[in-house]
């Protein structure tokens, strides 16, 4: 029993050291923006700083609410189907996690040149290509762990596939489904390299952080970096009890 413990042990103390290291960062940005109150609250207020924000949120929610429209049918088709080339379809849903996201931002912008350049809809089309796969595959887990004879059960007293999917299927996957949309949305939130590439402008408030960055310095951008944290962690946060509950 004893060596079990000291195995369970040195590997909790393993697994600590990332634990800290998300921790400490965030932790010690904070402490050092206490410090300097006067110049959060005026960057809060500032008009530029909001916008950009709003910018950010709004976006990123319509990225999160497409990838869902298209991702659940697809992780839907994906765990109830056989099919050939199902494996290489598979592959290219995880293709945009591979790839460099300044890469992303070029590839869209050669494919739609005149349509997304500084533009809401580009800033959408980079967040959803390079977080759709979350929501692909976390729907298509949730189907995977829905045991197919309720359906066939469903099926075989006169329910239509669609109702059998509406009644059946779809709640019982959806605690997964929001989890993969609560990660689409985070994913999309954080996006820079795509949005940087394509659409500087609408400003959006992960590019308003990179440009006060470089034309104002650390301190400059720190405020809004710690309101960004502080949203995300706070949603983050309320999304995960959320689905906790339903799950429960």
């Amino acid at each position: 029993m004893r060596r079990k413990d000291y195995f369970d042990a040195f590997f909790a103390l393993l697994g600590s050291f990332l634990i800290i290291y998300i921790v400490l960062p965030i932790a010690l940005t904070f402490t050092k923006q206490a410090e300097e109150l006067n110049l959060f609250f005026e960057t809060i207020q500032d008009a530029v700083v909001l916008d950009a924000l709003k910018n950010s949120l709004l976006t990123s929610t319509a990225t999160a609410i497409v990838s869902l429209f298209f991702g659940i049918p697809l992780g839907y088709v994906l765990a109830r189907k056989e099919f050939k080339n199902k494996s290489l379809i598979q592959g290219i849903i995880d293709v945009p996690i591979v790839i460099p996201h300044s890469v992303v931002g070029i590839i869209l912008l050669t494919t739609f040149p005149n349509k997304i350049l500084d533009s809401y809809l580009g800033i959408v089309m980079a967040m959803l290509f390079v977080s759709s796969p979350f929501t692909i595959n976390s729907a298509r887990d949730g189907f995977l762990a829905v045991d197919d004879r309720l359906e066939q059960v469903a099926r075989s007293l006169g329910a239509t596939k669609l109702k059998t999917f509406l009644t059946i299927s779809l709640p019982l996957a959806l605690p997964s489904i929001f989890s993969g949309a609560i990660m689409t949305w985070a994913r999309a939130m954080s996006e820079v390299g795509a949005i940087l590439i394509i659409a500087y402008y609408p400003k959006t408030a992960q590019i308003l952080v990179l440009e006060y960055f470089e034309n104002f310095g650390l301190k400059a951008s720190m405020p809004i970096s710690v309101l960004l944290i502080a949203i995300s962690l706070t949603l983050f946060a309320f999304l995960r009890w959320v689905v906790g509950r339903a799950k429960g």
